[in-house]
């Protein structure tokens, strides 16, 4: 019937649906990347930068994309990278909280008022695209028991849940899962506080007083509000000034379809939860910090609300400092030393005797690719890659294709690794295996001149990093459950391969470690600790790579078995490996 209702205006109604899968490779933007391939082909290389970038930005976590990113810099010279899927809204919401920090606030407000004016653009086509056949999840029951009336009730409720949806659809970036959480208000924060530093104080508090439709009780923009208002006395009456009417519009709207919509959930029969759409106190605070000219500001004076707004709570209280456990490990530097947050760096953690060992046992058991479905250079073409873990080391020790001493070696030290991480960051729960992996990167011959690019690429070890919005997405595909890691390094005969920190942006590097036999570092896997690995220009870098969860669901299966040869083993009366690795007595 809505169909019908159409054609005579839009034509008739194609009969072809793409298939769910077709959708979600556009939602992440797949198609350009074979544009990008196509392109390399007719020789068309800035074509093709665009085509990468523009699939980057949805795929940040797609590490050979970044790479060929870098090396169309490399051969095109300068390339002026265009996203051609931006959504306008956002880029100019990104210009302005830029000018913004910068304390240009003429081009702030005019970049965050254009934000605004196609925010509410897009609200409108977001709405009008809902229209239409729908299928939701929680409303299989349609298919065998809704009457007429039941059926055209559920058809509407599904279009205003899609409707309602909006708010979060217009606050993702293109490829994400999560939005940037309290997007809209955000912009009449930064508003309020822009005019009121280019002296224009009736659109501060017009802004100030759309702020607080979406959060009434915001301490600093109420006072800030307030103040506003004393600076206008005497001029006018602040009562006149009111919120935008937009604003007041949107928000009206919001609060009405999330009304019906749980009066109809109920009617129903299905399950419906209103998500916080304006949520302030989530996972992730606003994505930018507050600019340092606030606290410069005078006490009476006003501030930007995120300027006292509460970090958010971390799963676990975050400690350092604990006992290393080993008398021979040696503490090198802490967190503060490194310029960061949970992060340490160890020496001595293993013998020179055992690094040769560890070396001789990889040379026996490594696989090219192993860990990236097989390709050889998953990071760069620069570099070979190997990689082996615990079990197939202990399958070939006991069948003996390497020493069997040698391979309880690698169990035994990454133990001895993940009971330090424990005890120093003072843990109150296990810290289990998520992943260990002994790992080699071999330079190529004859592929090191003019070198730009990373041995690994900067990334984060549980969320998705997304430099250009200065974000971290703990979200699929990234590995969320990792909350520890560490690297222990087996030697220092190679060129290049520096470990670094980053900060989030990818490119301001906070703290550089040049590996050695024994020299361990650790850290937090979240968005708090981006890192890399400089390019390896000579020789061959190895170590041991590991990976820690508090949640025991996502212990290493391999680990398991391994802990079950371990027990056989040991049975068998074949003892552990000749390692002096008993815990002194704990202070």
């Amino acid at each position: 019937c809505v169909r019908r209702c159409e054609e005579p205006r839009l034509g008739a109604a194609s009969r072809h649906r793409a298939a769910e899968e077709v959708r979600a490779d556009f939602q992440r933007r797949v198609p350009y990347s074979y544009l990008q391939r196509a392109y390399i082909q007719l020789n068309k290389l800035e074509e093709a930068a665009n085509a990468a970038h523009t699939f980057f930005m949805a795929n940040p976590e797609h590490m050979e994309i970044q790479q060929d990113i870098e090396n169309y810099k490399t051969t095109a010279g300068k390339v002026s990278l265009v996203d051609r899927e931006a959504r306008q809204h956002m880029e100019d919401y990104s210009s302005g909280v830029r000018h913004y920090d910068k304390e240009e606030y003429e081009l702030a407000i005019e970049f965050l008022e254009r934000a605004l004016k196609g925010y509410y653009a897009e609200d409108e086509d977001c709405q009008i695209m809902c229209e239409g056949p729908q299928r939701f999840e929680e409303h299989e029951y349609l298919d065998y028991k809704a009457g007429l009336y039941e059926a055209i009730a559920d058809h509407y409720m599904q279009v205003l849940a899609c409707k309602h949806d909006c708010v979060r659809e217009l606050a993702t970036r293109s490829g994400r899962i999560s939005p940037i959480e309290n997007f809209l208000p955000l912009h009449y924060d930064y508003l309020q506080f822009a005019y009121y530093r280019v002296g224009d104080y009736v659109k501060a508090l017009e802004c100030a007083k759309s702020y607080l439709l979406f959060h009434p009780d915001d301490e600093d923009v109420l006072e800030n509000a307030g103040y506003y208002e004393g600076l206008l006395e005497g001029e006018m009456d602040p009562d006149t000034i009111k919120p935008r009417k937009e604003a007041k519009t949107l928000l009206q709207r919001h609060k009405l379809e999330s009304h019906l919509l749980q009066v109809a959930a109920a009617g129903l029969g299905y399950a419906y939860t209103e998500p916080n759409y304006w949520n302030r106190y989530g996972a992730r605070q606003d994505e930018h910090s507050v600019p340092s000219s606030i606290s410069s500001e005078p006490e009476d004076g006003p501030r930007l609300s995120l300027a006292k707004k509460p970090m958010p709570k971390p799963d676990r209280e975050l400690k350092e400092g604990g006992p290393l456990l080993y008398s021979d490990v040696k503490f090198v530097y802490n967190s503060e030393q490194l310029n960061g947050t949970q992060r340490v760096l160890l020496d001595n953690v293993i013998s020179e005797e055992q690094c040769r060992e560890l070396h001789r046992v990889a040379s026996g058991i490594m696989l090219a690719g192993d860990g990236y479905r097989g390709k050889t250079s998953p990071h760069t073409p620069n570099e070979r890659f190997e990689g082996a873990t615990v079990l197939k080391a202990l399958k070939y020790g006991y069948e003996g294709r390497v020493p069997l001493k040698s391979a309880r070696l690698f169990y035994d030290i990454s133990e001895k690794a993940r009971r330090i991480v424990e005890s120093y960051f003072m843990l109150n729960s296990t810290l289990y295996f998520s992943y260990t992996h002994l790992v080699c990167r071999t330079a190529l011959s004859g592929q090191q001149e003019r070198r730009n690019d990373l041995s690994h690429p900067i990334h984060a070890d549980n969320c998705l990093l997304d430099p250009e919005a200065n974000e971290c997405w703990k979200e699929p595909p990234a590995y969320t459950f990792r909350d520890y890691s560490a690297l222990l390094y087996m030697n220092a005969d190679f060129e290049g391969g520096e470990f670094i920190f980053t900060e989030m942006d990818a490119k301001t590097v906070t703290a550089s470690i040049k590996p050695k036999c024994g020299r361990m570092i650790s850290f937090s896997s979240g968005g708090e600790n981006p890192h890399g690995v400089k390019a390896v220009t000579k020789g061959q870098r190895c170590a041991v790579a590991l990976w820690f969860t508090l949640d025991p669901l996502y212990r290493e299966l391999e680990r398991i078995q391994a802990d079950e040869v371990i027990a056989m083993l040991d049975q068998e009366h074949l003892g552990p490996s000749e390692m002096n690795i008993n815990p002194k007595d704990e202070l």
